[in-house]
Order: structure tokens, then sequence, then C-alpha cells
């Protein structure tokens, strides 16, 4: 009997870990309330961001279970997908444009923020490089650690540019007049129950086949194609309660805030002006991408703004749900971006970072 309770892959959490799971909820959910009754642009997801982030700092130790943030994933993917429609589907067109506008605009910022880092802050180059790259984390953080990198500060820079992205792009498109100060709701209809479950089985399905074969967001992007296709198709009509989708975009802001848990306020003091010049430079670069396309397409200046920006996949996608932006777009550019980061950080850091003999030394 004790060999096969060991077996189990499945361990209940402890007391600990329940406690502080709902104490990083309690303060997400406060925080996001408190903005969206302040009539503030994604409330709901940078208020629990920054009530967290700032809880997290103060030394309160929160956290998102990986089952929590599975399941807010897949509740989010199924509200993206939720809202497409023939009309969204119709602008697919633009894409190569502009998915090739946002490759050269990742390099060049990649090269410009490490440039920065290298010239200001006298990082070493593959720190910087590693820091500089816009997305895909986790693998930043394995070409981190096997090259000897700044780790702290690495992840102090990635950190900080996902939070200014997540809490400063909505007031940003507001003033500018380019997005609505609060988002309007995303559908206009409640699924019945049985599209619901037919909503979820299939939202569950998908994630798990691209889980399988180590599809980047695996949950979220899951939900979302399937949601899509129901959706797109006439499948199904409407979507998730608004309830559900505020849990799940105040879900996103606690886990996205609940990283600096994971940070010393020494780490992050020592690194927080390197992470703000660092951040700068992504932004000018980004800009100037932006003004290109905005000039040169159809599509929406938001949508582009969004799609453009160096953050983080699940954050971007929370915004555009959260603002109502085309959820297409900017999924799409984020994975493309994910794709281009995975695929080129590893040889820009073999060709301009430390050899791997100054590693070893």
């Amino acid at each position: 009997m004790k060999q096969i309770t060991a077996s189990l892959p499945f361990e209940w959490p402890s007391r600990a870990k329940l406690l502080s799971t709902a104490e990083t909820l309690v303060i997400g959910a406060a925080g996001g309330l408190a903005f969206l009754a302040a009539g503030l642009p994604g409330g709901l997801i940078s208020g629990s961001m920054i009530a967290v982030g700032i809880a997290a700092i103060a030394g309160r130790k929160l956290s998102v279970p990986p089952l929590l943030t599975q399941t807010v994933l897949v509740l989010l993917g199924i509200s993206l997908g939720s809202v497409v429609s023939r009309h969204l589907i119709q602008q697919v067109s633009a894409y190569p444009l502009t998915i090739g506008l946002l490759a050269l605009a990742t390099f060049c910022s990649t090269f410009g923020s490490s440039y920065y880092l290298q010239r200001v802050h006298g990082w070493d180059r593959t720190s910087a490089f590693l820091a500089g790259s816009p997305g895909a984390l986790s693998q930043i953080t394995i070409l981190a650690v096997e090259r000897g990198a700044d780790l702290p500060g690495i992840a102090v820079v990635q950190t900080m540019r996902v939070i200014i992205l997540t809490a400063a792009l909505p007031l940003v498109l507001a003033v500018a007049g380019v997005a609505p100060s609060v988002a309007p709701s995303l559908t206009t209809t409640i699924a019945s129950p049985l599209d619901l479950l037919e909503l979820v089985a299939a939202s569950l399905a998908a994630s798990l086949v691209l889980r399988l074969i180590k599809f980047p967001a695996s949950w979220m992007f899951g939900a979302m194609i399937a949601s899509s296709v129901l959706h797109g198709a006439g499948w199904v009509d409407g979507g998730l309660p608004n309830w559900v989708r505020g849990v799940a975009l105040v879900g996103i802001g606690a886990l996205i805030g609940s990283r600096f848990a994971r940070m010393r306020i020494k780490t992050l003091a020592g690194h927080i002006n390197a992470a703000l010049g660092s951040f700068a430079v992504a932004i000018a670069v980004s800009a100037i991408f932006v003004g290109i396309v905005a000039l040169t397409t159809q599509v929406k200046f938001s949508d582009v703004v969004v799609a453009f920006a160096p953050g983080a996949m699940d954050a971007m996608l929370a915004l555009a749900l959260t603002l109502h932006i085309d959820p297409i777009f900017v999924g799409a550019h984020h994975l493309s971006r994910f794709v281009f980061v995975t695929i080129a950080t590893p040889g820009i850091v073999h060709l301009f970072g430390r050899t791997q003999d100054d590693v070893d030394d």
C-alpha cells in the first residue's frame, strides 16, 4: 500500500501552501476590484498584479500553484476564442507582413537592449543578450544557467518589463483615445450549460494535445483554438459568464505579481536602473515598428501596439481580452515572437556571448 501511494504523482498541498494561495488570491481580488471601481483601464489584471507585487516585495510568501495556473489559462483561452468571428478571420491576410516586421523588431530590440546593458551598466554579453530578449522566459532561464549568466539580473529585467507593460499599456491606450477606458463586455450572451460543457471539454482536449507536442503556452492556446473553432463554425453561441472571465483576469494578474516573491529587495534594487533603461530602449525600438505598421497597413493601432509590445504572451493576451482588442492578431504575433526568440536566442548567445571555455573558467 505504501508503495502504491508513493508512486502516485499527485500530492495534496500542505496547509502552508493553501494559505499562501488563498492570501495571494484575496490580495489580487482586492487590488483588481479597487482598480475596477476606480474605472482604470485593464483594472482587474493590472490592479491584481500591482497589489500582489507590492505584497510580495514587502515579504509575503505569495504563490499561485500549477493546477490553478493551468485552470486560469484555460479560462482565459476560452474567453479569447469566444470573440472570434468571420470578420476577424478575414483579416489574417495582413499577418505575413506584420509578422515579418515583428521578427525584425524583435532582433533590433534584443540587440539594442543588450548593447545598452553592456555599455551603460557593464553587463557581460551573454547576460545582456538574455536579459534583452523579449519573452520565452523559461528558455532564457535554462540558457542563463547553462552559460553561467547573471540569473538574478536577467530575472529582474525580464520581470520588470512584463510588470510595466501590463500596468502601463491600458493607461497609454486610454489616454491616446484608441482604447476604451472601461472595456465593454466581450460577449453579449452566456453559453448554455451544454455549450459550456462542450467548450470546456474541447478546450481541455486541445490543450492536452498541444502539451504532448510541447507547444508553447499549451493550456491557453489549446483552449483558445478549440473555442475559436467552435465559435467561428457557429457550433457554440455565447461564452463564459462575466464573473468567470473576471476571475481569470485576476488570476493572471496575481500570477505575474507573485514573481516578486522569489526576489530579494536587495537584488531588485541593485538591478532596477538596468531594468528601466533596458525597457526604455526596447519600447523605443518597438514604437518605431508600430509606427511603420500603423502607416502602411489597415490594422487598428491598438491591435498593433499590444501585438508588438515586448511582454509575456499570457499577460498581453489577457490585456487583449480586457481591452477588446483582436485576440487572433495579438495571439498570432506573440506566438511568432516566442518562436523567433526560442530559435534565435541560442544561436545569438553562441555567436556573440561568452564562449563555453570562459564560462567553465
